[in-house]
């Protein structure tokens, strides 16, 4: 290997390898390659619990100019396993900046890598497919790095939403004329930041709650988190949904979206390289309306395996025709897969929040 300072190298299960410099932490991790095609918000990504067990690449060729700064997280930490990018800015310029992207990743323990071509690792994940990778700036052989990475458990069947979930019940804000309850598989600040907007009492609770323990706070409604991973891999959280399906107005976003998919008898599936980035549109099939919309998910509900005597499809993705949105035509129960919190990205979509809210009025 190459003898320079701060060198570090992205190799990928398939045995293509990218050589670099390192910033953040020191080390080796592994997780599965995607690519993000937002130009801002890196904060709000990395904050993202989603993103765990995933390497996240940025597209956008210039990172980290505006720093950190105390107010953009998204969840109490980083969950990302390791950041890729084109070039990491050191210089930092923004009145709300406390810290520099790098001492952020390495407080935190993440690894960073710039200095490689992230043009050419997104056309190749593109082609590809999404793909086990370590990230090492350890000196040994190429050839066990790439092992390594071959080696990587991948995110297929598995749990991640309790790792990322809280451990115990919390109230986000204390007043708010309608009670909603929360599943936290990873959710985003700023989906309980828009509840509470729309006068709702927030109270969050963890992946494990029964559905026994979820009626027992008596909520007007229920909101269904985002969250990393294989919707198949919480059967747990799916089981609670199908209890509580004709309990009360439910909303599902990303993962809660597909566990809702799971709960009304559908399948899911893993995308060749998944949705992440603040730029795809969404046809609102109702309204023929096109929204710009938020995404950061590897798994889809099939349509083709949901009852479409019981369900209506709300949104479709017009870049691959994947769906992205449902409702039930009986219950007050429905979901989108895309953000509608929009953190970072467009706000084409906020009014979802609002419709929540009218739901669990018709329902009072």
């Amino acid at each position: 290997m190459k003898a320079l300072n701060n060198y570090a190298i992205l190799a990928l299960e398939d045995g293509t390898v990218f050589e670099g410099r390192a910033f953040g932490a020191q080390g080796e991790k592994t997780g599965e390659v995607v690519f993000n095609t937002s130009m801002t918000g890196y904060q709000e990504i990395l904050t993202d619990p989603s993103y765990k067990g995933q390497i996240v690449t940025m597209t956008y060729p210039l990172i980290g100019n505006y720093g950190i700064n105390d107010e953009d997280f998204e969840s109490t930490k980083p969950w990302v396993e390791g950041f890729v990018v084109k070039e990491y800015s050191k210089i930092v310029s923004n009145w709300r900046s406390t810290s520099s992207l790098g001492d952020f990743l390495k407080k935190y323990n993440i690894l960073g890598i710039e200095g490689i071509d992230t043009r050419a690792l997104t056309r190749h994940i593109r082609e590809k497919g999404s793909m086990k990778g370590i990230i090492s700036t350890k000196k040994q052989d190429i050839k066990k790095i790439i092992q390594k990475a071959k080696n990587a458990p991948g995110l297929e069947n598995k749990d991640l939403a309790k790792e990322v979930s809280c451990h115990k019940a919390y109230e986000w804000n204390k007043k708010g004329k309608h009670k909603v309850v929360v599943i936290d598989c990873g959710v985003k600040y700023n989906i309980l930041n828009e509840l509470a907007k729309n006068n709702c009492h927030v109270v969050v609770v963890p992946s494990k709650t029964t559905a026994k323990q979820i009626l027992e706070y008596k909520p007007d409604g229920l909101m269904l988190s985002n969250g990393p991973g294989d919707p198949a891999g919480v059967q747990t959280v799916v089981e609670t949904v199908r209890t509580l399906l004709d309990k009360m107005p439910i909303f599902g976003i990303c993962l809660g979206h597909q566990m809702l998919g799971l709960a009304l008898g559908g399948k899911t599936f893993k995308l060749k390289f998944g949705h992440h980035g603040g730029n795809h549109p969404v046809k609102d099939l109702k309204t023929n309306k096109v929204d710009i919309t938020v995404q950061n998910h590897n798994f889809c509900v099939d349509i083709e395996t949901l009852n479409k005597q019981d369900i209506e499809i709300t949104h479709m993705n017009l870049n691959d025709r994947t769906l992205e949105g449902m409702r039930h035509k009986k219950l007050p129960v429905f979901s989108v897969q895309f953000h509608p919190e929009s953190s970072p990205g467009p706000h084409d979509s906020s009014y979802l929040f609002e419709n929540f809210v009218k739901l669990i009025e018709t329902k009072t």
